[in-house]
């Protein structure tokens, strides 16, 4: 555990109460997030932003706290047994996990009557990760400490915020929540679909897909020093490339999700829309990391062909003096053929393994419950269908 606290303190700080804040937060990145924040502003920001009467002591806890049954993070139970534990006076808990449906996306749930907190970091957003958090913790840790009514300004400017804002105050629908800040509208949505793809870190790809790599690697090396690749690249337009390369991308990502099992199916009373959301953060963390792979393979076939390939031998076989747009084409049309290559080459990748490269670490629990759950869906129906056709040993009477 890490504390901080306001510095330099106030000369009369020997005199004023302490109000002690515990953000604990899920290993990965919301803990990269939260050491950042906490490390650089936070105390001297609460008690410029929100009170100034007390010094501010920040503890910042790296946690995987247990899901319940529902797969959602049990707020109020885990604040009733944390806080009082570690003494806090406030808890906040910083998540990975998506909360809420889709359609309404929940970035944080507060209870003042538990002095507790939750921030959904997916609903973020997936760029200045650290300022908005830094927003959010400053506001709910306002909220929090502040339970009485606003002064009627300062809820005007609240008011006239939300309307260039896709976050909006909810009352919330759980028992013992007092507010719940959602997004809404389709840049709320988006912006969830952001923060999900940038919680997937997408180019963790690269290095946790060895065969792949290894198997583009080694097609291009082959396209890049074979005369008939370098013929066949000056030959098409630049508009026929382009098109290659993105027919290359979609193979391997198209044989990464449906190969892998990766595309989510609507089970029970998942919504249509939650499953679409879901697939589409796929989808897109598996395009940006091929992508990723692509840019990665790009620059060093082309390093490795302009320092063999002689460009006069390169123009003897062209017809034409070479020069560095050849070495260009020849490299981009290489590297296409090497990422198809790199789609079979992840089948000896394991399954698991690409699921740890693809997903953060709440998101493998989320599927990893889904398939549990259709698994057992799946043994009671054979179960009750099995009942159904066994013959029946009652015998009429006579």
């Amino acid at each position: 555990m890490e504390r901080y606290v306001q510095d330099p303190e106030p000369p009369a700080a020997a005199t004023m109460p302490r109000l002690r804040l515990g953000v604990v937060a899920d290993p990965g990145l919301p803990s990269d997030i939260a050491a950042a924040v906490v490390n650089e502003r936070l105390p001297p920001l609460l008690s410029r932003r929100v009170s100034d009467e007390v010094v501010w002591e920040v503890e910042l806890e790296q946690q995987e706290l247990p899901l319940d049954e529902h797969g959602t993070v049990p707020l109020l139970e885990l604040a009733g047994e944390r806080r009082p534990e570690a003494g806090w006076d406030m808890f906040v808990y910083l998540t990975d996990l998506p909360r809420g449906p889709a359609a309404q996306p929940v970035l944080a749930d507060l209870s003042s009557r538990d002095q507790a907190a939750l921030i959904s970091l997916p609903a973020i957003g997936g760029v200045r990760l650290r300022h908005h958090v830094t927003r959010a913790l400053v506001h709910i840790v306002d909220r929090l400490h502040h339970s009485t009514a606003r002064p009627a300004g300062r809820r005007a400017l609240r008011r006239w915020s939300e309307w260039t804002s896709s976050v909006r105050e909810r009352t919330s629908d759980e028992h013992a929540l007092d507010t719940s800040l959602v997004l809404v509208g389709r840049r709320g949505t988006f912006r969830l679909l952001c923060g999900m793809v940038r919680n997937n870190r997408p180019w963790r790809l690269v290095p946790h897909l060895a065969s792949a790599t290894a198997a583009a690697a080694a097609t291009a090396a082959f396209g890049i020093f074979y005369s008939s690749i370098w013929q066949m690249a000056d030959a098409m337009s630049t508009l026929r490339l382009t098109v290659v390369t993105l027919l290359a991308i979609g193979v391997m990502v198209g044989w990464l999700l449906f190969y892998n099992h990766l595309w989510d199916s609507p089970r029970g009373n998942r919504a249509r829309k939650d499953t679409v959301l879901y697939n589409a953060s796929t989808l897109c963390t598996l395009a940006l990391g091929v992508s990723c792979m692509y840019l990665l393979l790009y620059g060093l076939a082309l390093l490795a062909a302009v320092v063999v390939i002689d460009d006069g031998f390169l123009g003897s076989q062209l017809g034409h003096p070479a020069g560095a747009s050849d070495y260009a084409t020849v490299v981009w049309l290489a590297c296409s053929m090497g990422i198809v290559a790199g789609a079979l080459g992840s089948s000896l990748d394991s399954e698991a393994a690409v699921r740890q490269a693809t997903y953060s670490k709440r998101e493998q629990e989320r599927q990893a419950r889904n398939r549990r759950r259709a698994e057992q869906s799946e043994d009671r129906h054979s179960a009750a269908d099995d009942r159904s056709l066994a013959p029946d040993d009652r015998s009429p009477s006579s």
